[in-house]
């Protein structure tokens, strides 16, 4: 089925993923839409992996909206926590007993890895597509930065654990990163890129 999508549902309610994601798409012509300006509710995320979350996000932004949606899950994967905490990224801090922020996720996380030296980590973004909410193919693209943690937040850019994660072959945090530069490098400019080409070759042809 071919088609040219011009309005497209983002199942996420994060501003910091909409200005992003919408800087990235928009050589395709297609506007993102955030789910919030349509008072789509949020989805329920009750599975483990990125992948299903994501999906049952798409899903559920197309049902409500009769658009096609696109839905992002993305987390942090810590080699030294086992590959935790991934898909409960964002709620990461309140196991600790801080109200749920970005700069408290990242003071628990910088807490939890104090005097560890093994800091390798993964940002992991899964970016899933459907033409409508029954689409039994849905596009699925993913993204994985890999650094370091750091000791301390470097940088005033971004969001999330941007000034916490370090990539070594750019010597600096994505925090410390021109948009256009963190895009190019970040995981969820790596699962865009990859959904553009896929959209370009299932969608616009």
């Amino acid at each position: 089925m071919s088609m040219s999508p011009t309005r497209l549902v983002l199942a996420s309610n994060n501003a910091g993923k909409l200005v992003e994601l919408q800087a990235l798409f928009a050589p395709l012509g297609v506007a993102l839409l955030a789910q919030s300006s349509l008072h789509i509710p949020e989805a329920e995320e009750p599975f483990h992996t990125f992948v299903e979350n994501a999906l049952a996000k798409a899903r559920h932004a197309s049902l409500h909206s009769g658009l096609p949606a696109m839905a992002d899950d993305a987390g942090l994967c810590v080699d030294a926590f086992g590959g935790l905490p991934g898909v409960q990224t964002a709620f990461y801090c309140t196991q600790f007993g801080y109200p749920k922020s970005d700069d408290n996720n990242r003071k628990a996380l910088l807490e939890q890895m104090a005097g560890l030296t093994e800091r390798r980590a993964a940002l992991v973004s899964t970016l899933v597509a459907v033409r409508s909410a029954q689409d039994p193919e849905p596009l699925i693209a993913t993204g994985r930065a890999v650094g370091e943690i750091t000791t301390e937040p470097l940088g005033d850019k971004g969001f999330g654990f941007d000034p916490v994660m370090w990539i070594p072959s750019m010597g600096k945090t994505f925090a410390q990163m021109p948009e256009e530069e963190k895009n190019a490098l970040s995981h969820r400019g790596q699962a865009a890129k990859a959904m553009l080409e896929l959209m370009r070759t299932r969608w616009f042809t």
